[in-house]
């Protein structure tokens, strides 16, 4: 049995629920999860948890990714990708934007920015994914959403044709990002139409791309028996969080127990989320977080027995 997270290389074409498909089928076992969803026309890294490490998927999720897009200038569509319909074009030849604007307007977007989900989306709106919305001609009113953008520049020339303007860029963002909603924001922010004609993303939960495995290495590994060296253990997954080292025996059993305790009993200020560490095998033993009701008192969240 396979415990640990595997960082997967997603090629287009899949869906995020294929890669799983086919790994539970190459694994033999029910017990994998991914970490975030990847449209089937991106590529990239797609971390996976096996066995009980589908325990902190949330988590890694919560790390954060790097994306290398393609912004396209010119036309806008029903999906904000290249996948959908053209509804806007307009001609854009070299006199039209430069380099300047478009470096001026992505320095706008780094920070805490508002996103609008993209009808094309599984953002649920009373219950119901907003792509089946979408897919029966009906409009409902979309939920704006809080998200981060770490870093975000231009790493290309500008490119003419076909009557459109391409750049490339690379983002730096938080959980819950659409880069095709992005794209097409700057595009507005330009007075120009817009979508995003290309996506990788090249790291997430803290995997590169160049670490990332695809699903023939993967099935040659375990084919080999040799699977279990490539795979991160659960505590990678948790890296970002606070850590509190337990040496107390005694201590270590109620926390496998699941027990309650009082935050006084431990020497660090306990705020937020944490996670208790055996100190003779730095391995997690659970993850604790303050009592909602009692304010004295943290609770266990999750127990690694």
């Amino acid at each position: 049995m396979y415990n640990g997270i595997l960082p997967v290389y997603k090629e287009r074409g899949l869906t995020s629920h294929d890669v799983v498909f086919k790994l539970r089928k190459i694994l033999k076992t029910k017990k994998v999860g991914h970490t975030g969803t990847l449209d089937p026309e991106v590529s990239g890294v797609l971390p996976i948890c096996i066995g009980d490490a589908t325990k902190v998927s949330d988590y890694i999720m919560n790390m954060g990714k790097v994306y290398e897009a393609t912004v396209s200038l010119g036309t806008t569509t029903t999906t904000e990708d290249q996948t959908g319909d053209v509804i806007e074009r307009l001609t854009i030849g070299e006199n039209t934007i430069t380099k300047a604007q478009i470096d001026h307007v992505l320095t706008q977007f780094q920070g805490v920015i508002t996103q609008i989900p993209p009808m094309y989306s599984s953002v649920k709106v009373n219950g119901k994914k907003l792509y089946e919305y979408a897919r029966n001609n009906q409009v409902v009113e979309r939920p704006k959403r809080q998200v981060k953008i770490k870093q975000i520049s231009r790493t290309s020339d500008l490119r003419f044709e076909h009557n459109n303007c391409e750049f490339d860029m690379i983002v730096s963002c938080g959980k819950g990002t659409y880069i095709r909603t992005l794209a097409t924001d700057i595009g507005k922010a330009l007075g120009l139409p817009a979508h995003m004609s290309k996506l990788t993303r090249t790291q997430s939960g803290g995997f590169d791309l160049d670490a990332s495995l695809t699903l023939e290495d993967i099935k040659m590994l375990h084919e080999q028996d040799t699977l279990q060296e490539k795979l991160f253990p659960i505590e990678y997954g948790l890296k970002g969080l606070k850590k509190i080292t337990i040496t107390d025996d005694m201590v270590k059993g109620k926390i496998l127990n699941g027990q309650k305790f009082n935050k006084a009993q431990f020497e660090q200020n306990i705020e937020e989320i944490v996670i208790m560490v055996d100190d003779a095998t730095q391995k997690v033993l659970a993850i604790y977080e303050p009592h909602p009701e009692k304010n004295h008192e943290i609770k266990p969240k999750k127990v690694f027995n």
